[in-house]
């Protein structure tokens, strides 16, 4: 009977859901570990990481429901959702709350939101379908790139003068997607082109526009404040719509010129104030040797700020060593490739594309974090899906699972993939 209650909840794809159980263990043991500033500061050692399993837990709560959904249904809430995070992104540019110089919050009955999470999925619903709807027999339509490429332009837009990391994310999750979905290489060569021109341009007025001195000088102000002096600040200065829309130009600036930075310069001489995070984290993963420092046992976690968040995957190599490095890399391939074969045997093609879709957001966020942490893009702010801590995206991410196992469990199979096993015996290759 107890076999059978666990069936029921554990419905799905057992190699998606040994993943998440992964990431759950690895995300409550490092989020503890890494979680020593928090827990000094707030003089509760215990606080930090009951937060951070109390979110895991509604994450899961909500995940079991979603997975319960027939994906055919998530047609139906895609019009809702898509509506409901465009007026957000609109809220967070106009009234956000800030954070590290970014508006990328709003508060709704005392919970704090982040839209930018809410609208991923979104757009990727949209997209999914769209491809599906205007599949041909040699590919997408062509006008379904032009409706793609309005949808995803206006809420990339939204999301990039506050989150750049995150739009350009999405952007490359986008192009993945319309890959997947057979639309024209040459349309999607034209778009690429494009981006790249863009790209460029925006590059090229980030270093007129900004002032890298001013936003170097703010961060290391920021560093020796307390989190009640800068709130204060915050809310004293309160630039208008214009003012929030052009300052992330001088952090970008500095975050650039950062990182193509190839002088050296010698260990005496590293400011600290300045360079704390990536000279912690590059600390952190030269003093983790071959096998690690052991759980629980990282000394770079008492001065890397955001330990516990962006730079979590450094505490994982010095504490986990390169194994540990390659073991949670791996399991984000794994999910790549998982959702793969489960989109692969679907027959109708909106599942597929969805799942695909989820599956780019979470990996492409993953590695990316990955590379920050080792020094191989430059610093921003994104999360490690599923393992760092956190309110909104833990539990969006955790969802976002929730629809791949529910693809995996409900989506109609193609036909060769329901012969029974024990007549696949009788088949000869």
């Amino acid at each position: 009977m107890k076999n059978k209650s666990l069936s029921n909840i554990f419905k799905g794809d057992k190699v998606i859901w040994m993943i998440f159980f992964f990431l759950c263990i690895i995300s409550i043991v490092e989020v503890y570990s890494a979680s020593s500033s928090l827990s000094y500061n707030g003089g509760n050692y215990w606080s930090p990481i009951i937060y951070h399993c109390s979110i895991l837990i509604v994450g899961i709560a909500l995940m079991v429901v979603v997975l319960n959904i027939k994906c055919r249904y998530f047609k139906l809430v895609t019009p809702i959702i898509l509506g409901m995070s465009f007026l957000m992104l609109i809220w967070v540019l106009v009234a956000g709350q800030s954070t590290n110089g970014a508006s990328r919050w709003i508060s709704f009955a005392g919970i704090q939101f982040q839209p930018s999470e809410l609208g991923k999925g979104a757009l990727v619903l949209a997209i999914a379908q769209i491809l599906s709807a205007m599949q041909t027999e040699h590919g997408a339509d062509r006008k379904a790139f032009k409706y793609i490429l309005i949808l995803s332009g206006i809420m990339i837009i939204l999301i990039l003068f506050e989150n750049l990391s995150t739009a350009m994310l999405i952007g490359l999750t986008v192009i993945l997607m319309m890959f997947v979905g057979r639309v024209p290489l040459n349309q999607l060569g034209r778009l690429v082109g494009c981006i790249v021109l863009g790209v460029v341009l925006a590059l090229s007025a980030v270093m007129l526009v900004g002032d890298d001195k001013k936003a170097e000088d703010e961060l290391t102000a920021k560093q020796k404040l307390t989190e009640q002096t800068v709130s204060v600040q915050q809310e004293e200065e309160s630039p208008g719509f214009i003012g929030k829309t052009l300052h992330r130009a001088d952090t970008w600036k500095a975050r650039i010129k950062k990182f193509f930075n190839n002088e050296y310069v010698a260990p005496k001489d590293y400011d600290l104030d300045k360079d704390a995070q990536v000279a912690h984290a590059n600390i952190a993963i030269a003093s983790s040797d071959v096998f690690g420092k052991g759980p629980g046992n990282s000394n770079e976690r008492d001065f890397l700020s955001q330990a516990f968040s962006d730079f979590i995957y450094a505490i994982i190599i010095e504490e986990g060593g390169i194994e540990g490095a390659i073991f949670v890399a791996l399991l984000y391939i794994i999910l790549l490739f998982r959702t793969g074969i489960i989109a692969n045997r679907c027959e109708n093609s909106f599942p597929a594309f969805l799942a695909m879709g989820i599956a780019f957001l979470l990996v492409t966020q993953a590695l990316f974090n990955m590379l920050v942490a080792v020094g191989l893009a430059p610093v921003t702010g994104q999360p490690l899906p599923l393992i760092s801590k956190g309110g909104t995206s833990t539990i969006i991410n955790c969802i976002y699972i929730g629809v791949i196992l529910s693809v995996s469990r409900s989506a109609k199979k193609k036909k060769e993939d329901k012969i029974p096993s024990e007549k696949l015996s009788h088949v000869t290759v």
